[in-house]
Parts: structure tokens; C-alpha cells; sequence
């Protein structure tokens, strides 16, 4: 069920993995493969989002007090980003089991 979710949802799948993947990678490791904000490359200065990752990869390290200092907006995003995930995978379960 989860590798037709998946299947289904190419790009997701694979753009979520890569993601999780860098930051796992970052968090051992210290290789930094994460793409870096766009934003912040043409235009010079931090967008609302810069710091994300770092702050993700804080929560991997279990450290929530320098998550919260590299952006707050994880701890909004992260859960919302979740419920619409779970929310996603039922909806699609569901159509599948009616076919």
C-alpha cells in the first residue's frame, strides 16, 4: 500500500526523501548535501523558510532549543506538514479499497 502511495506521488517521494536523507546525512555526518534556498543565493539576505533544515536537523539531534533559534516556523510546519500526510494516505488508502 505504502509503495503505491508512493508510486502515486513521485515527485513528493522523492524530493521528501532526498530531504530526509541530507538531513539525516548532516546530522552524522556533517556532509551537507542540502540544496541550498534560492532565495537567499539571488537575492542576498534570509526568506521566512532559511533555517528550516537546520532547524529540522536540530529535532533529528533532539535539540529543540537550537531549532527554535534557527527557525521557529518548524514547529508549526512540521506537525502541519504531518497531519496533511497522514490526511493524504487515508484519503488515498481509502479510493484505493473502493476500487
Amino acid at each position: 500500500m505504502i509503495s503505491r502511495y508512493l508510486a502515486k506521488n513521485k515527485i513528493v517521494s522523492f524530493v521528501g526523501f532526498y530531504f530526509l536523507l541530507s538531513a539525516v546525512l548532516n546530522s552524522v555526518t556533517e556532509i551537507d548535501i542540502c540544496i541550498p534556498c534560492i532565495w537567499k543565493s539571488i537575492f542576498g539576505f534570509n526568506c521566512p523558510g532559511c533555517g528550516l533544515t537546520a532547524s529540522f536537523i536540530s529535532i533529528l539531534e533532539l535539540n529543540f532549543k537550537k531549532a527554535l533559534e534557527s527557525n521557529w516556523l518548524i514547529f508549526v510546519i512540521l506537525p502541519f506538514g504531518l497531519y496533511y500526510l497522514k490526511k493524504d494516505f487515508v484519503k488515498f488508502t481509502r479510493q484505493f479499497n473502493e476500487k
